[in-house]
Order: structure tokens, then sequence, then C-alpha cells
């Protein structure tokens, strides 16, 4: 292991994504793109990017420079028609951190800079677009990034990468590309691949569990031209799972949890035939973006040390949500997507008895679904002394939640990984959690023999488990001398990106240190 640590093997480690921060941040993947690769780069690996450039991001305020222009990407379109051409073309530009314009150094500090990102460049899909998601041809955007980062490498003759890591369906394409249409390149048939799962139930298009047997993919036809219908009937993630050489997902309990049918959204039976090359690897937060001691956010900074002070964020919190300022009352706090799978529908027979009876405040946090939406509204109408709702989209309001909340409350059906939970721990929030994925792993359950533990853990999805592990929660809270340390072990907790990173490139050693890759349905790679 030392020598992960000591730089004797570092790797050339290349990232392909639809997102990534700074430049194009849609969601949670783009907050992961920017700091996992940031991480293995600390641990001595030459680590890039590629990612399209959206209309939105900026040639002069990130210094992008001309790589490679007019790259031909084939589109494997036969047709002859002028709408459908047999190659795009494409430009590829390049950002170098702390490199300005002309060449010299930039004044920026190299730990909030992103690592070296390529970025491909097409009008039509990509430069006249200003979202990075949410248009009917998608499929064929993220075809193009895959197809155009593999022929842009095949062309270069500066840097090639040991290892490709690809992210959810979008870019399970390129797994498939490389053991197929590029396997007969000398300079690509090195390459390894890893496919990341960020979340098993998106796998392109369409909603995969009806689908009709005329429009299954199987993963073993060649992948159709740009402009053939078939392909937005081709399942990325499927193919990103039988093409690459290592699969891993964001958590180890959702690696083995979507094995099973419950969890496996009907490629359960697949990943089980490729068990032997799925690992998980829990995801990470920032530390220094979210830290209590220096929060901008937040009215008064604190840390494990001075947790006194976070007193003062308890106030300033239901001040801000129209609260009753009472120190003594738990605040229960909710900050996420009203969706089916953070399993809100749990809290619509218990919460308002719960609240009445145990005695405290709940702030809620987020939009999505209007059953939900309508919910929250409607109890914190009936019960306006106790519950406060802020129904829309704020990223700072999570902040003061967190600092300022006894408990943050994560109920889901299945959540991969959930930073929530962790975010608030670093906060010192208690989570309140069901057994389920990064969940299972990253909170450890309250025993109050021998107070150890980071928060309450429930495992059955059923309301009674809930309010079980809600009543459990309030009662110690009332024991201030024990919440004080179980809040303190919460904030101890350790999930920062350099523990994931390590985790990856021990995982790179593997893929090295193994003779004769699985190579997916394709078969062995002419090495």
């Amino acid at each position: 292991m030392s020598s992960l640590f000591n730089h004797k093997n570092p790797r050339r480690v290349l990232f392909i994504a639809p997102e990534a921060k700074p430049f194009a941040k849609a969601g949670g993947l783009g907050e992961v793109i920017f700091s996992l690769p940031r991480a293995l780069e600390k641990l001595g690996h030459d680590v890039r990017l590629m990612i399209p450039r959206y209309a939105g991001i900026d040639l002069e305020k990130f210094h992008l420079r001309m790589e490679y222009e007019g790259l031909e990407v084939p589109t494997d379109c036969k047709s002859g028609k002028e709408n459908e051409p047999t190659h795009l073309i494409c430009n590829v530009r390049k950002y170098v951190p702390g490199v300005a314009k002309n060449g010299s150094a930039a004044h920026n500090s190299s730990d909030e800079l992103p690592v070296t990102t390529y970025f491909l460049e097409n009008e039509e899909y990509y430069e006249k677009r200003s979202n990075v998601y949410g248009y009917s041809d998608d499929t064929i955007r993220w075809a193009l990034l895959c197809r155009g980062a593999l022929e842009f490498l095949k062309n270069s003759n500066d840097w090639i990468p040991d290892i490709i890591v690809a992210s959810d369906w979008q870019t399970g394409f390129l797994p498939n590309y490389l053991k197929t249409n590029y396997k007969q390149y000398p300079k690509l048939s090195g390459i390894s691949t890893v496919f990341i799962i960020h979340n098993l139930y998106y796998q392109g298009m369409f909603d995969h569990r009806f689908v009709s047997e005329m429009d299954f993919d199987d993963g073993q036809s060649a992948m159709p031209s740009f402009f053939d219908p078939r392909l937005f009937k081709i399942n990325g993630m499927r193919r990103g799972i039988m093409y690459s050489d290592t699969i891993t997902t964001v958590s180890p309990t959702y690696s083995q949890e979507i094995m099973t049918k419950d969890y496996g959204e009907l490629l359960e039976d697949l990943l089980k035939e490729r068990r032997a090359r799925v690992y998980g690897v829990l995801n990470g937060i920032d530390y220094k973006d979210f830290n209590p001691e220096t929060d901008e956010n937040i009215i008064s900074k604190y840390s494990v040390k001075a947790i006194g002070k976070r007193a003062k964020n308890k106030k300033e919190l239901q001040s801000r949500f129209g609260l009753p300022c009472e120190k003594d009352t738990p605040i229960i706090g909710i900050a996420s997507r009203f969706v089916e799978a953070k399993g809100f529908d749990l809290l619509f027979s218990i919460i308002e008895p719960l609240i009445r009876e145990l005695k405290f405040q709940l702030v809620i946090l987020g939009v999505g679904e209007a059953k939900y939406m309508g919910f929250f509204k409607e109890l914190a109408e009936r019960l306006p002394k106790n519950v406060s709702a802020h129904l829309s989209f704020d990223p700072i309001l999570p902040r003061l939640i967190f600092s300022g909340s006894d408990m943050t409350l994560v109920p889901s059906k299945f959540e991969p990984c959930g930073l929530v939970q962790m975010e608030a721990m670093r906060y010192g929030s208690v989570p309140i959690v069901r057994k389920t994925g990064g969940l299972a792993d990253s909170v450890v359950d309250f025993n109050p023999r021998t107070e150890e533990g980071t928060g309450f853990v429930f495992e059955d999805f059923n309301p009674l488990s809930l309010a079980i592990a809600i009543t459990r929660a309030c009662e110690h809270y009332r024991n201030q001398p024990v919440w004080k340390k179980l809040q303190k072990q919460a904030m101890s907790a350790n999930f920062s990106w350099e523990n994931s990173a390590a985790e990856y490139a021990r995982l790179f050693e593997m893929i090295f240190n193994t003779n004769g890759k699985s190579n997916g349905k394709a078969g062995k790679s002419n090495h």
C-alpha cells in the first residue's frame, strides 16, 4: 500500500463525464467529477478530465486554449443524406490549472482548482446548448462525447491514459466503443476502463422497466450510427457494465444491493455475472467547503471542540423559519429533493402525531413532486408553531439547517450513496436514516449502553420503524451530556475525498496487477 502514497506507481487517469464543477454543474455528479480527480492527483496520479464545452463555459474566464482543431468523429452513418454526415467536426480545447491565457502562472490556490481538463467542442450539440441535460437528442450528444474522446486519444501525440473512468449511462458507451470500434488501434489497446454506477435507475432516455421486446437492448449488437433511431433505445448503463474492466458503485452496500431483484433495476443478473469485477467505494464530501469553522454562510462558526457556539445557529434557524426560539426544543431538519426514492411517504401517517407527542420542531427545505410539496405545505399550515417549510431551491439554506438543527432526517427508500447525512454530521446535526446504500455505510446506529455511534438507523421501510427511530432520537436528546458526545462523534467521522481516492488508487493497482483482465462480453482485449 505504501507505494500508492510515495508515488512509485503513478497512473495516467482520464475521467469522462457530461458535467464537472466549476465548468458546468447540474447535480451531484458534477461535484464528484471535480473532487475525486483532485484527490487522486494529490496522491501522485496524473489525472485529467474531458467534458463537452457548453454555451455557458467561458473561453476567456478559464483560459481555454486550442489543443486539437478539426477532429473528425465518425458517426457510422452510411445514408449519404446531407443532414446525416459520416463525420462530425469537433475541436478539443484544454484547461491547465494555474496557467493564465498568456501562459504565465495564474494567481489561484491549487486547492481550489480542477485538474487539467479537455473540452470537446461541437457547435450543434454543445456550443448551442446552455444546459447539460434535457434535450431530445441527448443520446447523440453523449455518444459523440464518448467517441470524440477516443478519436482525440487516437490522434493525440501527447498523452494517453492508462485508465479511463466513465460514469453512468451517459458515458457507458465509451467502454463499448473502445472494445469494438477501436480495438484494432495499438495505441488504445492498453487502456483499462472503470465504470462508476452513481444511480442504476437511470439507464437511458427511456423507462427501462417498460421496454418492448422489439426495443430491448441486450448489449450484444453493434452500436448504431448517431442518426439511427435505434441509438435512442441503447441501454448505456447495461453496456457500461458489460464492456468495462471494472465496475464500481458509490458505496459498498449499494454494490451488494444492486445484485438483488429489489435494487437491481432488471440488471441484477448481469451484475451477478460480473460480480468479481464489481466494487463499492463510498463517495466523500469536500471538507474544506463544508467546514463549520470557516463557513461564511452560518451565523456562528464553531468546531467539535467549541460545539457550544452552535446554539446561536439554532436560534437563527428558528428565527429564519418563523418558529418559536426555544433552545430546549429539538429541531429535525429535512433538506432534500422530494421524490419517491427519498422515502418521505413514510411520514404521511405518523409525522403529525409524533410532533404533537414528542414536541419537536420540523424545518423543511426542498422541491420535487407535487404530492410531497402539498403534504409539507399543509402540515406547516396545520402546525405553524412546530413546522415551517421553504419549498423552493436554495443553495445556502442547507448550511443553516445543518448548523442549527439537532437532527437531519434521511428516510430513503434507496440511496446509492447520499451526501446529506455526511454534510449534516460534519455540522453536528445527528442523522436519522434508513439502513440502505451509502446511508448504511456512513451512519453507525447509536448504542445507549456503550454510547458509541453517529446517528439513529432503522432498517425496515415502514412508518412504524421510522417512528421508533425519531422517538429514540428525541428521547436521547433530553440527556444533553450524552447528546453532546453523540454530536461530537458525528462531527469526527471522516468522509473526505482523500479516503475515496485511496480506495480508487487501490483498485487501479489491482487492475494493473491482474493478468488476463476480463473485458466484458467483448472478450479479451488485444493487448
